[in-house]
């Protein structure tokens, strides 16, 4: 078996790495192995680079909000390029750590990391500010007088999940606001964030002084209890990522000062209208829905677990889900899904023996894929299209996907109803009629991003994430109202 040099993962700045404890994560895959060393701090340590972390973000806020994007914008063009190190290095250990296919893992990356070119940040800023210079300066404001946005001098980033780079998204969106930024590291990916924050400090030193990337064990049970007391009790604001009930613990820990921003799990699905089912089209609809649930396993809130099929066009749902059924053979040869755990794996049985078993009492049900493949798709294809709650039920992840064929796409937004606070994304082939029709019903109903097949696991830059805002949550306004600039008139030297 052959075995990677051990790996570093985080970002301590002002801490002297043979000062730490260590502990190590160890990843295998196939014949290769892999031991990642994360931090364990103890509480002096945690204020100590808390402290340092804050004092670096009051230097932050003198720079122009412009020169952070342009070095963010830097470190991105580094992991862009594919002869750099840090490139060669993602691409050659990430696959190995989540056990993703890796050309998966290339070209996800790359998709991915065009988000946050300088471009696209300034799509960020201009999203939720309108004018950015509101970060730099105080600047005027419609109802009269001047304000000024203000980051938390130290922002808690908890994030979640084995998506490869996921926590860039808020990462840059701290670094933005100007804001002091701690990242946890999750478990099942450690190493980006951290390469991340250390091609910063390449680029641009006094940045990454703003930027640190810790770890701890999450979890009420054997997880790191005082590390994370200490974390939640230092930060003005924190961000997380996870469940609910690990959200609901970082909830009741944290002092009622402080400002909560959670990210819960979420379920996302699509839509396919009659006027997208020729026979010219459809092929290529079902293949873009079938890059949607192949990509990253469907670890992300924005994967599609149903797409609703309209009856009437001149494909019907069944046939919509043989053709799904083949694209998504065809990719699992040229990307192979990941060894799945235990518990995935049952998840996975246990979501094909419950369709098998309702596929017995209804003819209209059908379970396609091996039980020993990779994929699976069940069309529910009966008098009733499949209506009511169970139209919606979750299914069992990495690449399980069910097509609900409807008289109308509209009839399935009673069925949307009991999940409203957990819908999230709708991907829509239909006419430009018919997706604005269907994305009034759909925001009604609460799902807060519409878009196209092909594109539900890559959002756009600026995207509002559950409907909120990346940047605007995180700062504070500072007024100036006009009573003050009338009165600050009395005491100048040009006064009468």
């Amino acid at each position: 078996m052959a075995a990677h040099d051990a790996e570093i993962a985080g970002h301590l700045p002002g801490l002297a790495a043979d000062e730490v404890a260590w502990r190590t994560l160890a990843f295998a895959r196939g014949g290769e192995t892999l031991e990642v060393a994360v931090p364990a701090l103890d509480e002096a340590q945690v204020a100590r680079l808390a402290a340092h972390v804050r004092a670096a973000a009051c230097r932050l806020r003198e720079r122009p909000v412009g020169a952070i994007a342009a070095a963010i914008d830097l470190a991105v063009a580094r992991l862009l390029d594919r002869s750099d190190p840090w490139r060669r290095k993602a691409e050659r250990l990430l696959p190995l750590v989540t056990g993703y296919d890796a050309e998966m893992v290339r070209l996800g990356l790359t998709s991915y990391l065009k988000t946050f070119r300088r471009p696209q940040l300034q799509t960020f800023l201009v999203e939720d500010f309108g004018n950015p210079l509101v970060l730099d300066d105080f600047q005027p404001i419609p109802k009269g007088g001047f304000a000024r946005a203000f980051g938390p001098g130290l922002l808690l980033h908890v994030w979640a999940g084995n998506v490869p780079g996921l926590p860039l998204w808020s990462l840059v969106s701290g670094l933005l606001v100007k804001a002091g930024t701690v990242g946890k590291l999750p478990s099942a990916e450690p190493l980006f964030a951290g390469w991340f924050a250390r091609i910063l400090a390449e680029v641009d030193p006094d940045l990454a002084d703003c930027l640190a990337v810790v770890w701890w064990k999450g979890g009420d049970r054997g997880g790191d209890e005082a590390q994370e007391r200490a974390w939640l009790a230092q930060a003005d604001t924190v961000l997380a990522y996870g469940g609910t009930e690990a959200l609901d613990a970082i909830r009741r820990r944290l002092p009622v000062t402080t400002r909560f921003l959670p990210y819960g799990h979420r379920i996302s699905f699509a839509m396919v209208a009659r006027s997208a089912l020729d026979t010219g089209k459809a092929q290529a609809v079902a293949g873009r829905a079938a890059w949607d649930v192949m990509r990253y396993d469907q670890q992300g809130c924005y994967s599609p677990q149903t797409i609703f099929v309209e009856r009437g066009g001149r494909v019907s749902p069944r046939d919509f889900a043989g053709y799904l059924a083949g694209e998504l053979a065809g990719l699992e040869i040229r990307h192979p899904r990941r060894a799945l755990s235990l518990e995935e794996a049952g998840s996975v049985a246990a979501w094909r023996h419950a369709e098998e078993t309702k596929g017995f009492a209804d003819p209209g049900r059908t379970l396609l894929g091996d039980p020993a493949g990779a994929w699976s798709v069940a069309c529910v294809d009966g008098p009733g299209g499949g209506l009511g709650e169970a139209a919606l039920a979750p299914c069992g992840l990495n690449r399980t996907v069910t097509v609900v064929a409807l008289d109308r796409l509209e009839d399935a937004v009673l069925g949307l109803v009991p999940y409203r606070a957990f819908l999230q994304t709708a991907g829509i082939a239909a006419a430009p009629e018919e997706l604005f029709r269907l994305s009034g019903l759909l925001g009604g109903a609460g799902v807060t991003r519409v878009c196209a097949l092909g594109r539900m696991t890559a959002p756009e830059a600026g995207w509002h994430h559950d409907g909120r805002f990346n940047l605007l949550d995180l700062v504070t306004l500072t007024e100036i109202e006009h009573s003050a600039e009338q009165a600050a008139d009395d005491f100048a030297r040009y006064a009468d």
